[in-house]
């Protein structure tokens, strides 16, 4: 198993490499050269497995000669030992066709935790293995959040040895207790960073570290952002728990169409790569909130940066451009834009390289690009979505609340069951079989003063107390450290700096 740029410049890479390495040298996303097939008997080989039995199946189709089969297994369980269910990923029914996947049970409550606590473990293994064979080597991971990622990696690195980590957030722009989580670890390993400004340019200034050459090796930069191949490759893990679970409660021919809520575009990229494995799948929908760069997408073709972030009740999706979309553009690209006459693979994957490019370059200089008709096309084969403002994110989180059985939706959870339920008539025309499976991304106590002025607003009356995790008992009067930095990759880098001459 061999990995490639998105951008052309870099492929043959190992899976150790491009996990330690995170992004391309060529600024690009690393893909697989080649899928791999699961086994022929697969959908009743895997049926009756467990959530890290299956998630061990899965993982090992993908790292090569890298690791054994018995020590992605040993990762695995270490990684969802972590978790308060044995299910991982449990599924609650809401009404006779629409499901939530429950992604929130990890240790910070997000669904990030299903890709980190496995990214954090493969970090210290590998580390140790190199350090084993010729001491000295550290990694410095640098990242970037919108609120529940930089809590999520934080709780997968604290503490390990030869690693530093760096997260940056957007001051004022992720919820308290997503702060909270992530500035009350005191671990001598984790340094959390605001920045005054938006999601964003967080993301930037890590691109932009990334792509200093020198820094880079210097200091060993290690991504834990969705751009890193391997929080991807977990994720593909509970689509396919959710199939075999919708088929055990409803029957063989029982059918998913997942509605993600989508900021980064990594969750549902996930849910295309366990199509692209065989999956069967009904319909990948795409959820947007007010920065709905995507939806706009599949409208019209054209991908284009607003000039602005809209601060919404679901902050996490408050992003302007989803770098994981570069990953599933690359297969637009080959597949699409590529002429027919092209016929040999390596040459259409290095033609879809050089289009690519030019889109990244044309969104970074005139902050557009647009697709074929034909892309377009295929892109909507794959994907439907759909929108949901403010006034609707509050509005289905109260209606949910209020029903019987009553279920209480995070704000992100929200935005994925409205536009379920917005294209609920679509969804059934596919079939009496097929069901819409909500991705929940985290626990509705991570928003509390989203979730309680929509449930407030509404006239209901809501104990917060009685939702609230152990973990968060107290959580926002902890001691706190956090370094506020200028909105420049210049006084990021120098904090790094400092950090390392200080150890």
């Amino acid at each position: 198993m061999k990995y490639r740029s998105t951008r052309g410049q870099v492929s043959g890479q190992s899976f150790e490499s491009v996990v330690m390495e995170g992004l391309a040298a060529d600024g690009g996303l690393f893909i697989p050269e080649q899928l791999p097939t699961l086994p022929a008997d697969w959908q009743t080989a895997w049926a009756q497995l467990t959530f890290p039995e299956l998630a061990t199946e899965l993982i090992a189709q993908f790292v090569g000669t890298d690791l054994s089969h018995t020590e992605v297994s040993q990762l695995v369980q270490k990684s969802y030992a972590t978790f308060d269910t044995p299910e991982v990923t449990p599924m609650v029914q809401l009404d006779a066709r629409t499901h939530v996947l429950e992604l929130f049970h990890g240790p910070t409550f997000a669904f990030k935790d299903v890709a980190l606590q496995f990214l954090g473990n493969l970090f210290e293994f590998f580390l140790e293995r190199r350090n084993a064979k010729s001491g000295g080597h550290r990694l410095t991971v640098v990242g970037a959040t919108s609120g529940d990622t930089g809590s999520a990696a934080i709780y997968g690195l604290r503490g390990k040895k030869n690693i530093e980590v760096f997260i940056l957030h957007p001051r004022g722009r992720v919820s308290a207790v997503q702060e909270a989580q992530m500035t009350t670890v005191l671990d001598e390993n984790v340094h959390n960073v605001s920045i005054e400004g938006t999601f964003d340019d967080c993301q930037d200034i890590v691109k932009e570290l990334f792509g200093r050459a020198e820094f880079r090796r210097e200091h060993a930069l290690g991504a834990v952002n969705s751009i890193n191949w391997a929080r991807i490759l977990a994720q593909i893990s509970y689509y396919f728990y959710a199939f075999f679970a919708l088929r055990r409660s409803h029957g063989a021919d029982a059918l998913p169409a997942f509605v993600v809520p989508s900021g980064n575009f990594g969750d549902i990229l996930a849910g295309f790569y366990a199509q692209s494995l065989g999956l069967p799948v009904a319909k990948l929908v795409i959820a947007t909130n007010a920065n709905d760069i995507l939806d706009r997408f599949l409208r019209s073709g054209t991908y284009k940066k607003d000039a602005n972030v809209a601060a919404t009740p679901s902050p996490a999706m408050d992003i302007l451009v989803s770098s994981n979309f570069e990953r599933f553009l690359w297969y637009l690209a080959r597949d699409h834009e590529v002429p027919s006459s092209v016929v040999d693979p390596e040459e259409r994957a290095a033609r879809a390289c050089e289009i690519l490019a030019q889109w990244m370059d044309r969104l970074k200089t005139v902050g557009s690009f647009s697709v074929s008709p034909a892309a377009l096309a295929a892109a909507r084969q794959v994907f439907w979505s759909g929108r949901c403002g403010d006034t609707e994110t509050y509005s289905t989180i109260a209606a949910h609340y209020s029903h019987e059985p009553s279920y209480l939706l995070d704000p992100h959870t929200a935005v994925g069951v409205h536009v379920a339920e917005t294209l609920r008539p679509e969804i059934q025309a596919l079939g009496a079989h097929v069901h819409s499976v909500c991705l929940s991304t985290a626990h509705p106590a991570k928003f509390s003063d989203a979730v309680l002025r929509a449930v407030n607003d509404a006239g209901h009356q809501l104990d917060f107390g009685s939702i609230l995790p152990a973990p968060f008992v107290g959580l926002l009067e902890k001691p706190r450290r956090c370094f506020e930095c200028k909105n420049s990759a210049d006084a990021v880098a120098q904090h790094i700096v400092d950090v390392a001459q200080s150890k």
